[in-house]
């Protein structure tokens, strides 16, 4: 019988891994947006309000819902001033925002009390512009007869 060669690899030394010390952030500059967009979308049930910079990038988000009111109440004027003064205040807070440029879509009752919540914190509105979709007859319906 052959002897086999049996490699003894107890006195080898084992390979260790490097130690890779973690890698260090950079910290993110304070993001400066002093004028910025206000979108209030109001609908009889809810009203959503958006913060956003001078390009339409979101900053800050809000709605009646998520400050905390539930079913009919959420279609409240109050209900839209709260979400308002939450939205405004965060954005003032994290970003620094002054003036705004206002946007208005929807015909529920929050439309007037986000704009009044948004002149109560101070903040500067430089123009109102209202985009509510309007009717307008629509387009000829398929198959109409002709006189």
């Amino acid at each position: 019988m052959a002897e086999e060669e049996i490699k003894d690899t107890t006195n080898q030394e084992e390979a260790k891994p490097e130690v890779v010390a973690p890698a260090t952030r950079k910290k993110a500059k304070r993001r400066v947006v002093s004028h910025g967009q206000l979108h209030v979308y109001s609908t009889f049930n809810n009203t959503i309000i958006t913060v956003s910079d001078s390009d339409g990038k979101t900053l800050t988000a809000s709605s009646a819902g998520a400050s905390g009111f539930r079913g009919s109440k959420k279609g409240t004027s109050y209900a839209s001033q709260v979400a308002s003064e939450k939205a405004i205040e965060r954005a003032r807070a994290d970003f620094g925002l002054t003036t705004v440029d206002v946007f208005v879509k929807g015909i529920g009752l929050g439309r007037d009390a986000a704009i009044r919540a948004a002149l109560s914190f101070g903040i500067v509105i430089n123009s109102i512009t209202d985009l509510t979709p309007l009717a307008h007859g629509g387009v000829r319906r398929k198959g109409e007869r002709k006189p």
